[in-house]
């Protein structure tokens, strides 16, 4: 595939990577950069292939792996087939916030190699594409958080959020 300028001044570049000047990329969704509030976000395996639970933590740790450096992370939680964040950018040494593409290409790019060589296995482990809402002022984070966090109750995974082993929480002490 060639690059392609599109009519609102985006370019498709070779491979399915798109950009543009304006933060807004789109590739099959829409993705917004730069909302300035925290960003819940969910990504799904490839075909829904069900992650096998002895890989879920090793998920989770790639989740956890930029907290504090590139981005602040509320929550998150593996699922067998998809992972919720909830997460806010931090800036980097310019004080521009880190991007959603990047940030979510570290994780699942790691993730997956890490996941395809524990399991001696090839081949995509995640969707190309994500779904990611900016939360707006009036949503609240705490009812979103809590959302994540009853994430396995809601599909018979375990009795109690704490009972789930890949669910993380940022809590303050």
């Amino acid at each position: 595939m060639d690059d392609v300028t599109n009519f609102d001044g985006s370019r498709d570049l070779a491979g399915g990577r798109a950009e543009t000047s304006s933060g807004f990329y789109r590739r099959n969704l829409p993705h917004i950069e730069g909302g300035g509030g925290p960003i819940f976000v969910t990504f799904c395996t490839r075909d829904r292939w069900v992650l096998p639970e002895s890989v879920r933590g090793r998920v989770l740790e790639h989740c956890l792996y930029d907290h504090g450096r590139k981005f602040h992370l509320c929550c998150a939680v593996v699922m067998p087939d998809h992972v919720h964040m909830i997460y806010e950018p931090m800036g980097d040494d310019s004080g521009n916030p880190f991007l959603l593409k990047d940030i979510l290409a570290g994780i699942k790019g790691a993730s997956a190699h890490s996941v395809n060589s524990f399991l001696d296995r090839k081949g995509s482990v995640w969707q190309q594409e994500s779904f990611d809402h900016v939360l707006r002022s009036d949503e609240s984070l705490e009812e979103k958080i809590e959302y994540v966090r009853q994430n396995p109750v809601r599909n018979g995974l375990c009795g109690r959020p704490e009972e789930y082993s890949w669910f993380w929480e940022f809590r303050a002490e």
